[in-house]
């Protein structure tokens, strides 16, 4: 054996950690969002028609200051018109269901949206 390969650690194997669909939905409405926002409830519904079948997903997002705020605004305006990418998924509609804002004591803005993801296979 040569003596540089006794001290070397052990050779591990490579972990590959998939990221579920909604772990892939959350990241893309942030990127949407320039990276603002924070996710503070998700919930999902599995959808079937004769034809399709898909998950239909709930969001909640917070955002906190002013440049968070105006972010989420791009976002809201930006949503049911964006084209996402999220392998073998189609969102056939993104909707904006409610928004609530403050200002004092610091600006916040609250976004709830519903996402219907297809199964493109």
């Amino acid at each position: 054996m040569h003596p540089e390969t006794l001290n070397r650690p052990p050779c591990t194997a490579r972990t590959f950690v998939r990221r579920s669909l909604s772990e892939r939905l959350r990241a893309a409405i942030i990127a949407l969002a320039d990276g603002h926002g924070k996710v503070a409830g998700h919930s999902e519904k599995s959808w079937a028609s004769i034809t399709f079948a898909g998950t239909r997903h709930s969001l909640q997002l917070v955002f906190e200051g002013c440049d968070a705020v105006e972010a989420g605004e791009r976002m809201i305006a930006a949503l049911p018109d964006h084209e996402f990418t999220i392998p073998r998924q189609l969102v056939a509609d993104a909707t904006i269901i409610a928004v609530e804002s403050t200002l004092l004591p610091a600006p916040e803005m609250t976004v709830s949206c519903q996402l219907l993801l297809l199964e493109d296979v």
